[in-house]
């Protein structure tokens, strides 16, 4: 038994035996196997050795699953006291064929040696294999071993209700439908319609929803590492609830509240491919499991080599809040073309999602990926101002020349007329792109400063679109950002104090309310759409106002 494994937390070290374990070892997926002493539950396997020469399992005692998943159900009789139980453990487990031996307290100094806990299979069905070799480093961070998995059944389909005993499989369902991400582990214990599983965390979210179903093994996998089991998920039968330390626990018959997600490829080439899914509703893994499907979806219809455009729009609708969000962009790129528009396409539903508002949950995502054969790009070349002195009350007109691939080139004006009783002295002309403008505006945006979900949702959508050029004219005067229900928000010229107050880095440092503009204070700002390219770079020119 060790004891203070970490804080307060006794482990039973156990060499596990029978069936294939003198050839697998400790198995990924025999998280949450139940261990019983005459018919008395013990816990759960939950820790192993990686590469460790034999199968030495670390149990987790099932009065600690229990007390910490905290769904307020009374402890069976046979696991109260479960610590003074412990010192009288007899020297052999027996359960299934499989003989656990209760060891004596061993020293291990590997740097292989750490007792942890055993890694979750990932089961990634329906996904291409450039996905999971993508996105198998930042699940493994989680506490996941991504592996290229088998399908899954139908949240609706029959026989949901059939039942889960200890030692059943189960896998919980991050992504379902089309493509399926699912993760599979053992049943512990069934009180009633509550179930206690894995005997570790999950992801130690605490409070969930996660949708688990009936599982089959399919097959043992021996590995050196690891050996890991493949398993087939049948039917969706309950919810989980709670996701602590020592355990994950949840609700037989219950419905996870999922959000229905829609992917739609319209290329000229390939024509349309339609996806549907359901994905869990959690304020972290919702951004990052969109983000692998839309890797994946691009991945099997698209060209992900060599240089390639695409349009990206998307809507994405709130319980809690009036406003959808809106996702628009055009990304180019010479080589890892899905990478970027996966990234991008839920940096904005994260930093939503991160706002802290409590009533804010997705009720329906969708996207449309528009491909756009070859590199779709335009540098910003050149840039004039039909004058160099221009009268208050007067036109100009701006042109700037646009350079592509292949000798491309485009000209394109815009027209301003100088207000009448407009400052005399320097007018500045910045003709640029999107992300030139909406880096100074949006880096002061600072979530805690919006009162409602509608006004951080109402502020992203005012991101520029990249496929524009854009005219700003503007003057070099002291002047803030000051982050509110709208970006850009700017106070021009404020007085010594106020500027003292805004430019302190001392405020700066514990808020982002205000942040110094080196561009200046805005005069106007023009949009000229430029279809299907991307717009980069930027030019700045200079008139004078004068009588």
């Amino acid at each position: 038994m060790l004891q203070n494994l970490t804080p307060k937390q006794t482990v039973i070290l156990a060499r596990l035996s029978g069936g294939p374990l003198s050839q697998t070892g400790v198995v990924q997926g025999m998280s949450g196997s139940p261990v019983y002493i005459d018919g008395k539950l013990l816990g759960a396997v939950a820790l192993g050795f990686p590469f460790s020469k034999e199968p030495i399992a670390g149990i987790q005692p099932i009065e600690s699953m229990i007390t910490e998943s905290n769904l307020h159900i009374e402890t069976p009789p046979l696991e109260r006291g479960i610590s003074k139980w412990i010192s009288t453990l007899m020297p052999r487990l027996v359960r299934s064929g499989a003989v656990f031996d209760a060891l004596p307290p061993i020293e291990v100094s590997s740097p292989f040696g750490n007792l942890t806990q055993i890694l979750t299979p990932l089961s990634f069905s329906g996904f291409t294999p450039a996905t999971v070799k993508a996105f198998a480093p930042d699940f493994r961070s989680l506490g996941f071993e991504a592996i290229q998995g088998v399908s899954a059944g139908s949240q609706n389909s029959p026989g949901a209700s059939r039942g889960i005993l200890p030692g059943s499989m189960i896998s919980v369902g991050l992504l379902t439908g089309d493509m399926n991400i699912t993760a599979d582990g053992t049943v512990t214990y069934v009180a009633g319609n509550r179930i206690y599983a894995f005997g570790h965390r999950f992801l130690d979210t605490g409070t969930t929803e996660l949708p688990f179903a009936h599982s089959e093994v399919v097959a043992v996998i021996p590995s050196l590492n690891s050996s890991f089991k493949v398993c087939a998920p049948h039917s969706w039968v309950g919810t989980i609830l709670s996701d602590r330390a020592t355990a994950v626990s949840g609700e037989i018959g219950r419905s996870a509240h999922t959000i229905p997600l829609s992917v739609s490829v319209r290329s000229a080439v390939t024509g349309t491919h339609d996806y549907h899914f359901q994905i869990v509703n959690d304020r972290f893994l919702t951004p990052f499991i969109t983000q692998t499907a839309l890797f994946s979806v691009i991945d099997a219809t698209e060209r992900t080599l060599g240089a390639g455009t695409l349009r990206l729009t998307g809507q994405i609708d709130f319980d809690g809040a009036s406003l959808p969000l809106n996702v628009r962009d055009m990304f180019v790129s010479d080589s890892g073309l899905a990478q970027q528009v996966a990234s991008d396409a839920v940096v904005t539903l994260a930093f939503v999602l991160g706002g802290g508002y409590r009533s804010l949950h997705p009720k329906s995502m969708s996207f449309v990926l528009e491909p756009i054969e070859g590199k779709r790009q335009l540098r910003i070349a050149q840039a004039w101002a039909s004058t160099h002195e221009v009268r208050p009350g007067s036109p100009m007109q701006i042109t700037v020349v646009l350079q592509g691939e292949n000798g491309q080139q485009f000209t394109k004006s815009a027209s301003y007329q100088v207000p009448v009783g407009a400052a005399l002295g320097p007018l500045n002309v910045t003709v640029s792109d999107a992300n030139t403008l909406n880096f100074p505006d949006f880096a002061g945006l600072s979530q805690s400063a919006l009162q409602t979900p509608e006004q951080l949702i109402d502020a992203i959508n005012h991101f520029r679109d990249s496929n524009n050029v854009y005219f700003r004219l503007w003057r070099q005067q002291p002047t803030f950002n000051v982050a509110g229900p709208m970006p850009g928000g700017e106070l021009t010229d404020p007085p010594p104090s106020a500027a003292l107050i805004l430019s302190d880095p001392s405020d700066s440092a514990t808020s982002n309310a205000a942040q110094t503009l080196t561009r200046g204070s805005a005069v106007a700002e023009i949009a000229v759409p430029i279809p299907d390219y991307v717009v980069t770079g930027a030019k700045t020119i200079q008139v004078e106002v004068k009588e």
